[in-house]
């Protein structure tokens, strides 16, 4: 992928840095929570810094789901926040986003065209499902 179409990744904690291997060996940027904030850090603040970073947050943790849904009631302060969470056993995860890599891509050129720019998506142990 060339340069003027990486996408920013936020990558949690939570997420092995096999994934930000593969992310970076594709040609994206990657920057790790843990180079920018205290690990422990709120969800809140966590998705606070990747709307700010304009970054796609990679995580495991299923709360982000219900802090930024794509939609449904209830406050939604993060409305730039595009996601990709994974529902898989964390050695699962580099190959799943690795498999997931093109649909991602695409994704993101997508979203990034519309009007409503966040991209969402799951990735399961046998499934990938983006939310639009």
């Amino acid at each position: 992928m060339s340069d003027r179409n990486a996408t920013k990744f936020f990558v949690d904690n939570c997420v092995p840095d096999s994934v930000a291997r593969v992310l970076r060996e594709a040609g994206h940027d990657v920057i790790l929570l843990r180079d920018m904030l205290p690990t422990d850090s709120p969800d809140q603040v966590v998705a606070r810094v990747s709307e700010v970073l304009d970054a796609v947050l990679i995580s495991f943790d299923k709360d982000f789901k219900a802090l930024a849904p794509r939609m449904g009631l209830g406050q939604n302060r993060f409305r730039r926040l595009s996601r990709i969470g994974f529902n898989c056993k964390e050695p699962q995860a580099a190959r799943r986003i690795q498999t997931a890599l093109s649909l991602i891509e695409h994704e993101w050129n997508v979203a990034q065209s519309a009007g409503d720019k966040r991209m969402i998506v799951e990735i399961g142990e046998t499934i990938i499902r983006t939310i639009r």
